[in-house]
């Protein structure tokens, strides 16, 4: 794919001092109401179901209808942005959440409210757009940082919609679910509206469609079979097709994109170690991420009585995960000034270890208050680190011109991931239940011990990743790396290639 980088000089103006500032903060704004939309909704699920009328299955849909969207639109929006600008996509896909959001909150139906969850999923290419903008606009030394803010922002809002569900739902409505990120929404639209500036880093070209609609048949298949498996049985011949339309989709995509000129997602990159590492961090991570989300709140308020459940409200319970909120805000930001001084490989690995501590600690025991507490700090420390670090591993690795293009690849493996762990956590779940249809406590043993060896995996993964003075070497080899080394890296690249 011929790339064009329309901009040869410094980063503009726009991005230094207070413009930068804002820039970060509108951005950071439109990501956080995004991911609270994506778990604001899944503890309020029951509730929604009831004054709608309608089963559990049925309403599952206001969440497999939400992740179907934004794992197809991403790279399609991403890959958009990077050939007409990031600005100009991100005015569009903020001003489809914010009517999307609307519809949601007013929806008399569940179809209505599915229509509105469609129209917000879009907005999984705001991280990006949003990593793209961060590149393109502020100046080097910032961009680690920020990049780690803005990534950790989107483990922060997962959180945070977790916590204030319950407090939404018990004291106002479902509905108010939809209209209190849409204020978040509205400042981030007029953020980029009047307070951005568009980049100047394009590719020209034209958008892959064949492969878009490849890539979106093989995406919906694969997820919706993951999301209803459980209902519909791994073994119906529904699930067992979609699964293998899926896969056999993905390799049709792959075949269809290293045969076109300009691929809706340059395959090349998969060949750079750095990306194709991290995108696999990231499905664990996601996977991980969800796990947590199902296991602590269901423990939580199970009754006092079972002996080992802690009878708590879904708000109490939302309360014991601001812990886990709290650790993502600190550690985000530290995996950037981590990144700056020794690349995204130390955060990411730290992070992978401290996710399989949250989750180890529990499997152990897991009977007393403080051992929730603390797998609750540990997990928020690892998606913090971790989510951080994927995100300037992947900018380290590609042109700027493909920043888009990749960082969608990994928000869509980071999407699987958190799909697959909620489906298998909950069958684990629901695989060892009471007379009364209640979890056992050897319910949660079992699915803490499946999140603590499957995100083993994510420190094999890190691992695997290229250290600082390798990255670019790895890089340029693939033929996809255009970004100019650290200045204490340059010594370093000079005597290998000498």
């Amino acid at each position: 794919m011929t790339q064009t980088i329309e901009e040869t000089g410094p980063a503009p103006a726009g991005g230094k001092g207070s413009g930068g500032s804002l820039l970060v903060l509108y951005l950071a704004l439109g990501g956080l109401a995004f991911a609270v939309l994506q778990s604001l909704v899944s503890p309020a699920l029951a509730t929604i179901g009831r004054e709608l009328e309608v089963s559990t299955s049925d309403v599952s849909w206001v969440v497999t209808a939400y992740l179907l969207s934004a794992s197809v639109l991403t790279p399609i929006l991403g890959r958009l942005g990077d050939m007409a600008g990031k600005r100009k996509v991100l005015i569009g896909v903020l001003a489809t959440l914010a009517v999307g959001t609307v519809v949601a909150a007013l929806a008399p139906t569940l179809t209505v409210l599915i229509v509105g969850r469609v129209l917000q999923g879009a907005a999984g290419a705001i991280l990006p757009l949003s990593i793209g903008m961060v590149r393109d606009e502020l100046p080097r030394e910032r961009v680690a940082t920020t990049v780690g803010l803005i990534s950790a922002i989107f483990g922060i809002g997962a959180g945070i919609g977790i916590v204030a569900a319950g407090p939404i739902v018990e004291h106002l409505s479902w509905h108010w679910l939809f209209w209190l990120p849409l204020v978040l929404v509205v400042i981030a639209l007029l953020g980029a509206i009047f307070g951005m500036k568009e980049s100047a880093v394009r590719t020209p070209g034209k958008l892959d469609v064949v492969g878009a609609a490849i890539l979106s048949v093989s995406l919906v298949a694969l997820l919706l079979a993951i999301s209803k498996g459980q209902a519909w049985g791994w073994g119906d011949g529904k699930t067992i097709g979609l699964l293998a339309l899926g896969v056999i989709g993905l390799v049709a995509f792959v075949v269809t994109e290293l045969r076109v000129r300009e691929p809706l997602i340059d395959m090349r990159l998969m060949k750079v170690r750095g990306v194709w590492a991290t995108d696999l961090v990231a499905l664990i991570l996601g996977f991980a991420m969800f796990g947590t989300f199902l296991l602590v709140p269901t423990l939580l308020q199970l009754p006092a009585v079972t002996g080992y459940g802690f009878g708590k409200s879904v708000s109490q319970a939302g309360l014991f995960l601001l812990p886990t909120v709290v650790m993502m805000v600190v550690f985000g930001p530290l995996a950037g000034v981590l990144n700056r001084r020794y690349g995204p490989k130390l955060p990411m690995f730290l992070g992978a270890v401290f996710v399989v501590a949250a989750f180890t600690l529990p499997a152990v025991a897991h009977g007393q208050i403080w051992q929730v507490l603390a797998s609750g700090v540990l997990t928020g420390a690892g998606i913090g680190f971790a989510f951080a670090a994927m995100s300037n591993a992947i900018i380290e690795a590609v042109p700027a011109a493909q920043t888009g293009e990749a960082t969608s690849v990994n928000t869509i493996a980071r999407t699987i991931g958190s799909s697959i762990g909620t489906a298998v956590v909950a069958a684990v779940i629901t695989s060892h239940t009471t007379p009364q249809g209640l979890p056992t406590d050897a319910a949660f043993t079992n699915g803490f011990w499946v999140c603590a060896a499957v995100a083993v995996l994510a420190i094999v993964a890190a691992l695997a990743l290229p250290r600082a003075h390798r990255r670019h070497e790895e890089a340029e080899a693939a033929g996809v790396s255009d970004l100019p080394p650290e200045p204490d890296e340059i010594h370093l690249l000079h005597r290998t290639k000498v």
